[in-house]
């Protein structure tokens, strides 16, 4: 029994939260006002090693990947032992929250609940490419991000201000440019399943040329805010940090364009990588030398 938890544990792929860590920090990083770091990190916990797991282990049963996902090069076999694992997870995160406050609780509940949805059989949002994707950009992104700071105590005022709410589009500008060029190296086994999603529907080309528009429209409105706030410092910290991500991702876009074998599994991680790695510590930076 305890073998076939051993066996399931690698499908939560809690090492690749990391790649959804620049929200979190961006999340802090936008905060005008004071808030609580003791409660940053039980946040940080909540998010990064209960829920984000808990969602990619459900995500996994229902997939029944064969192929590379996320994070796996070669995933075991999906069994019951992970769903298991997935409830026990979704327990563990709710309960963390709700030590933390009732409404960073409700909200990570709601983040839950969509991301069930997207890989549900009985209702799967994943089929649909652009319903599913703007589920994805909204929820792992702006939706995060407010909830992040819901979790550290941040006040209402602080929460609706114009631009906080500004940079919480920003994270999901930055999350539509990124999220198709996860699925490039997936599309044989997404159409498999009958998957519709929206990398396959624009193609390897179009994924890659969707992708640098709404990182540009990101960036543009990251700029905006920071403007708005007479914050040019973040905005240089900004451009400095994702130097690294601009230049990996046009060699990368490069090689695609000549042969689009080139989106493939390593390529995708290693893009995810250094791009969640720069802006974290792009927005660590941030909050250091504010």
């Amino acid at each position: 029994m305890l073998t076939a938890y051993k066996k399931a544990l690698p499908l939560l792929r809690i090492p690749f939260s990391v790649y959804l860590m620049p929200v979190f920090w961006f999340g802090l990083s936008a905060l005008r006002g004071p808030w609580s770091g003791w409660r940053a990190l039980g946040v940080f916990g909540v998010l990064h090693l209960l829920a984000y797991p808990a969602s990619n282990g459900y995500n996994s049963y229902y997939d029944r990947d064969e192929g590379s996902i996320g994070g796996l090069k070669a995933p075991p076999k999906v069994s019951p032992e992970l769903l298991h694992l997935v409830w026990l997870f979704d327990a563990l995160a709710v309960a963390g929250a709700a030590l933390l406050s009732w409404p960073f609780a409700a909200l990570v509940v709601i983040y839950l609940l969509v991301s069930k949805a997207y890989s549900y059989e009985g209702i799967r949002l994943k089929k649909y490419p652009l319903l599913s994707t703007l589920v994805v950009v909204v929820f792992q992104g702006a939706f995060t991000l407010l909830m992040t700071q819901v979790g550290v105590g941040a006040a209402s005022a602080q929460l609706f201000e114009k631009t906080n709410l500004l940079l919480a589009l920003v994270s999901t500008l930055f999350l539509c440019g990124s999220y198709p060029l996860t699925q490039v190296y997936q599309h044989a086994e997404d159409a498999r399943r009958g998957d519709r999603t929206l990398s396959l529907r624009l193609g390897i080309r179009g994924t890659f040329v969707f992708a640098a528009v709404g990182l540009l429209a990101g960036a543009a409105a990251l700029g905006l805010a920071y403007w708005l706030r007479q914050e040019m410092r973040p905005l240089l910290i900004f451009l400095v940090a994702t130097g690294p991500v601009v230049s990996l991702f046009s060699r990368w876009a490069w090689a695609v364009w000549h042969d689009e074998k080139a989106a493939d599994f390593e390529h995708t991680m290693r893009m995810n990588q250094v791009s969640s790695l720069c802006l974290s510590a792009a927005f660590i930076a941030m909050l250091l030398w504010r």
